[in-house]
């Protein structure tokens, strides 16, 4: 393998290697969304309102 396929090669894997690395952490620290407590706390919303037998 030359010199300039080398080079090639280790920037890509550099480049992909650390774009993985940043946008796991971003996933790992990225705050939860607010949920409801329950599903009943759903009710107001007609999407998800449960059900009437």
């Amino acid at each position: 393998m030359n010199t300039s396929a080398l080079v090639v090669m280790l920037s890509t894997m550099l480049l992909v290697t650390g774009a993985t690395i940043y946008f796991f952490i971003r996933v790992l620290k990225t705050p939860p969304k607010p949920e409801p407590d329950s599903y009943l706390d759903n009710d107001d919303e007609i999407e998800r309102r449960a059900p009437r037998a």
